[in-house]
Formats: structure tokens, sequence, C-alpha cells
């Protein structure tokens, strides 16, 4: 139920009553009303995301996503001299479709690149100059996390088999490198496999396997295959038998050892197998791994000089460290990131997608030898002057029971406007997906259209979001629906009673297990004035009996065992509560989303309406989950603006189509 991606500074809170030099040029206008610099076109314009860097010895890879294409993921190359090619025709998008979020899309091999296409989901190989050649069946096998085994001539790769009629199959299978054949299994001993790694020498493979009702950050199983001449698998052990942890990432080191990231100390740090043993290398008190919600989470890469730069997340902010592995020494780099994803080196060059804080990310370069950081490809132009973005306040608050959840507040924020003086900014609550996923103070450009419009923002990281640790991520487990809920209100309440927002004014909004959230904050609190659903679950009976396999025993963690714990589903769950159900809600759906059904957000709507609730409605064809057309993006934004200016009395400066609300006075 995570959203995928379709595209800690401080500030100081000025006194009532003390303006800034630049806040007395300013014209006072209700909060909502502001015009904005940053239009909903602007979200979209020119938007870039970035995925699946891979190098060779002069050339950068990776996956681009266009929202302005429908959200086609292209396969790009940047060449020595700084070039952009697109190596596929526009007739090619780059997505995989297992497990549903996909990932693990594109190989870089040693004179060929593999990938698969989203549309038959068969896998390709493309020397750059010529044709994509097909390999392998597509259809309802679809491919993800290959690796290249060069001297046998051949692909290792993770296969979901959606062939007949059971839940699909999943399984490491083999097949050639160069021209189509039917897959060959090598490995189906599991309910599901990743990150195949193969050892220099071919005899050896590492993987991942884990069963239900696991998820990849659950209870995972380090496997070691041996591998005999021909390839086959002949004897296949677990690393990490009685050992309940989430391992992340196993790759082979240029020592030829086995370096993998675990979180059995409840924090994601990293390990190696030496001696017939395991050696934790380093003992940081933050993550150095994140879920696997898609194949092909590579979190570190190793260096010429012997050390290892790895992906961090310190309690949401995001960076960069150097690993000298024999001392188990960390250095964390200043180098302004706030978000990082996607790392892959160049010789001495360090390549990763990062964001920051008060400017527009994309892919950078880290030289080592000089200590220099580049900008190769921007996210996004540079659409808001650097003087009206609202930088995230890193808030920790006290929830309901006496514990800490997180978060980071964004004030209003707009040179040209201030709010009227006494008065206190409406609020909106951001609840993320996942539900592990989580928030980072980068600059987000979904953020700024509210702040700068006269919003404040409070991005939630409520207990079971990732970058605070294994138990802060699992204190969600049999909990779902109550502290994540209860966290967005007390999150609202707190804020409130700081003079950080108007108490009669909370809003919320959130997707997937966040649009679950919204739902239940309305129907169990009377704290959000109004509330925006993002392809939500509103009936969790339904979606532990209606849901794609990666995540169809996800819930017995969450919630319980389902038919057993039926009585908790249906007391947790929105659609059999609507008495409380009062606010105005408007709701996002896309028709084809196969996580979270349009049943779910086409069952709230029809209750609600027969209710008297007020409440808007807006499906959109082609979309799953997670919007990725640039045009129902900017419809969904407009449309969220619009619904709130309805619900709270004010009219925006934008100019936008008008949202059908039925029952609103």
């Amino acid at each position: 139920m995570r959203l995928p991606f379709i595209p800690i500074l401080s500030f100081c809170l000025i006194a009532p009553g003390l303006l800034s030099a630049e806040e007395t040029m300013s014209q006072t206008r209700s909060f909502g009303t502001w015009t904005s610099p940053l239009s909903a076109q602007a979200l979209v314009a020119g938007a870039r995301g970035f995925s699946e860097l891979g190098t060779d010895e002069a050339s950068l890879y990776f996956i681009e996503s266009r929202p302005e294409e429908g959200g086609r993921q292209a396969l790009m190359r940047r060449l020595p001299n700084g070039e952009f090619q697109e190596l596929a025709g526009p007739e090619f998008n780059v997505r995989s479709r297992a497990h549903e979020y996909g990932g693990g899309a594109l190989l870089v091999g040693r004179r060929a690149l593999y990938f698969t296409q989203f549309t038959d989901q068969r896998l390709y190989r493309l020397v750059p100059g010529a044709a994509p050649e097909p390999l392998g069946p597509g259809g309802d096998r679809r491919f993800a996390d290959c690796v290249e085994d060069h001297p046998r001539g051949r692909l290792v790769c993770v296969q979901e088999d959606h062939t007949g009629e059971e839940e699909p199959r999943n399984s490491l299978v083999s097949l050639s490198a160069r021209h189509p054949e039917t897959p060959r299994t090598l490995f189906a001993g599991s309910d599901f496999v990743a990150a195949p790694a193969l050892s220099a020498d071919g005899n050896r493979l590492a993987f991942l396997s884990w069963k239900h009702p696991n998820m990849p950050w659950d209870d995972v199983q380090l496997q070691l295959a041996e591998l005999n001449t021909g390839g086959s698998v002949h004897a296949v052990t677990t690393l990490n038998a009685g050992q309940r942890e989430a391992v992340l990432s196993p790759q082979w080191g240029p020592d030829g050892l086995l370096y993998f990231v675990s979180d059995r100390d409840n924090w994601w740090n990293l390990y190696r197998m030496e001696n017939g043993g395991t050696r934790q290398l380093t003992h940081a008190e933050f993550e150095l791994g994140r879920p696997s919600w898609q194949f092909n989470q590579r979190l570190y890469v190793f260096l010429p000089d012997g050390r290892i730069a790895a992906l961090s997340n310190d309690r949401g902010t995001e960076g960069l460290v150097l690993i000298t592995p024999e001392t188990g020494a960390v250095e964390r780099l200043d180098l302004g990131f706030v978000r990082t994803n996607a790392i892959a080196v160049m010789g001495d060059t360090i390549c990763l997608d990062a964001g920051f804080a008060d400017r527009p990310g994309g892919i950078v370069a880290y030289d080592l030898r000089g200590g220099t950081l580049s900008m190769l490809r921007e996210s996004q132009a540079a659409t808001l002057p650097s003087e009206f973005v609202s930088r995230g306040e890193a808030v920790d608050f006290a929830t309901a029971d006496g514990e800490t959840a997180h978060g980071f507040y964004y004030a209003p924020r707009n040179l040209d406007f201030r709010g009227p003086e006494g008065e206190s900014p409406p609020l909106i609550v951001t609840v993320h997906g996942g539900p592990t996923s989580h928030t980072t103070p980068a600059l987000y450009p979904r953020i700024q259209f509210w702040t700068t419009r006269g919003f404040a923002v409070f991005d939630l990281n409520y207990r079971g979001s990732t970058g605070f640790g294994r138990a802060y991520r699992h204190s969600l487990y049999s909990h779902w629906g109550s502290k994540d809920v209860a966290d967005a209100v007390q999150a609202a309440r707190f804020l409130a009673g700081t003079g950080r927002a108007d108490p009669g004014k909370l809003l919320i909004r959130g997707g997937s297990a966040g649009g679950f959230t919204v739902l239940a904050t309305h129907a169990f609190f009377d704290v959000f004035a109004a509330g925006a659903n993002y392809y939500g679950v509103s009936d969790m009976e339904a979606l532990a009996t209606d849901t794609h396999k990666f995540e169809s025993h996800y819930l017995d963690q969450l919630v319980g065992p389902y038919p057993a714990q039926k009585a908790k589903y249906r007391a947790l769950s929105p659609i059999h509560h609507l008495d409380g159900f009062n606010r105005p809600l408007i709701v996002f759906q896309g028709l084809d989303d196969k996580v979270v059904p349009p049943a779910q957000s086409e069952s709230i709507v029809r209750a609600l309406k027969d209710k008297g609730v007020p409440v808007a409605y807006l499906p959109f064809a082609g979309e799953q989950h997670g919007f990725r057309k640039s045009e129902n993006i900017v419809r969904a934004a407009e449309a969220e603006l619009y619904f709130y200016g309805k619900v709270l009395g004010f009219t925006p400066a934008d100019a936008i189509e008008p949202v059908a609300i039925e029952h609103l006075p």
C-alpha cells in the first residue's frame, strides 16, 4: 500500500506582531487565497523521476519517468561528454509489474543492457545503437532483479508466474542472454525471492527469500546456493537460520566476501560473512536500509579505495556515508542532501538520485578525489524562487499513549502575502503510504503548492515509518488503524495548541495506507474539518480478500490473522462506522488499481452519499496505484484546493474547473 513515485534545515518562527522586512512589503490576505508562483501545471512541467542507476566503464544508465508522457519510463544513457540519449524508442516503457510495485527493470551487462517492457512484460536485450531484441516469454510471466551470468551466457532473474488460477508463483530462473527460450527454474522453495547476487567466479548465488505473512522488512532468509558447472543449483544453505531479521541488498565484495544489510540490532547496519560467521561492520544508530517495496533496492556500492558508499536515513533525513569495512568507521558526508535514492559508482565518482531542502534535486555526481558535487540531470526546473520556499522543521511530539512520533512542519510562505493579524493558518496533515514509508524534508512541489497559498503542512512520520529503527517500524504491527490514526490526530492537536495551526481549519490528506488513515480519522474522531483520500482502504476485510500476492498477508501483521480476527477488521474499517463520519471528504481513485481496487473508494463514496455527508469523487481511467499522467496529477491538485476552499469558505486565487460536491450546503 505504498505510494510509488510519480515524480533538516530549521527556520525561526516569528512571534505574532513582529514582521520581517520582507513581510512589511507584503499585503494581508486570507490564508488559502494567496496567489502562488507555483501553479498546478508546474508540479509536472518538465518533471522527471529517476531510478535504477547503473554504470559501465564510460556511461551512466538510468530509468527516467515522465508524467507528461503518461508516466512512461524511458531508458536513458549519459555519455562521457555529458550528452543524454534515450536508448529505446518511445514505444518502450521500462517497467516491471512484479509485486505490482515493480523495480528491477534494468540491468547493465558487460556488452548489453537488459530491461523489462511494461506492455508485454518481456525481457529485452539492447546493444546501444541497435534495436531491442525480445528474450523469453512475457504476458503472464513477469521478470525483475536480473543479474548477468556472463560465462554461461545467461541471466538469472526473479520470475513471477501468473499462469493458472492459483496464487502467482515466485522463483529464481535462468534464461539465455542472447535469444528467446523458456526459463529454467533454479529455486522455487519459498513464497518470495529477490536480490540474486552472483559471485565473481560464478559458483555461488546469494539471494533473499521469505514466506507469508512476512514482508521483506520482517523475517527474511539470506540464502546461498552452490552452482555446478552447468549452472544448476546443487545445494542451498540458509546463512541466517534462526535469526529474525530483515536482510537487504546482498552483494559480493571485491574481496570475494558476501556483504548484506540487516536490522538484527534494531537499526539497518552493514554486515559481512567471513570465517564461517557473520561480522557486523557498522554500529550506527540510524538506518543503512529501507523497506524493499520494489526490486533492485541497491543500498551501497564498493569504491576503488576499499571503502563503501552507502545511503543513510536518520529519522527521516537521508544522506550519504562512507564506510571503512576493516574499522567500521562511518563518515557522514555533508553535501546538503536530505533525500537519497538509486546509487551507482563509476571510477572515483559516486552517482545517485538526491534531493535538497531548498532547491530541486536530481542525479548528482560526487567526485571522491576532489570532493566536489555536481548536478548531472535535474528532476525539475527551478519553478519556485528560493525566497518562496518553506523549509521543513523537524518536530517530535508526544503521542496520546505517551510515546513519541515525528514529522516535518512547513509554515505558510509567500513574500507577496501574509495572513490576517492574530490568525493562525489552516493545517494540512499529510499521511504517507506504506505504512512503512517515510517522508523527508526535501523540496517537494506537492508541499510548496500548499504553503505558497497560505496553508501550513505537517508531513507525518507516524509510528510504523522507516528511519527510526526496527522497533518503531514494527510498533504499528497489530495496531494499524489505531496508532497511525491517533498520531495524525495528536499531531494536529499539538500544532494547533502551539499556535501553528487554526484548530477550526485542520485538514488531512493521504494515499493508499495514508488514505485509510484519512478515512479512519473521519470515522472515529471529530478533529479534521475535511479530508482528501487518494485510493485509500475503506474496508480492511475486503482488502484482506482482494489484493495482490505481495501484500495478501500483510494485514496478518498489521491487524491480525484473517478470518480468525474478522471482528477486529470490521471494528477498524471506516465503512462500518459511518455514524461518526460527518465531515466532508474528497476521493481520488485510479480505475486500474490492483493494489487497492476501485471498489474500496466506490463503497465509501456511495455510503457517504446515502448518509448525506458532503463528498466528491474523481476517478481516473488508465491510472493504477499512484497517478502517473500529468493531466490527472494537475486535476487532482486543483480539485483538492477547490474542495478545501468550498469547505473552509474561501475562494482560491487559481482559476479552477469546479468539482461536484454532493450535499455541501
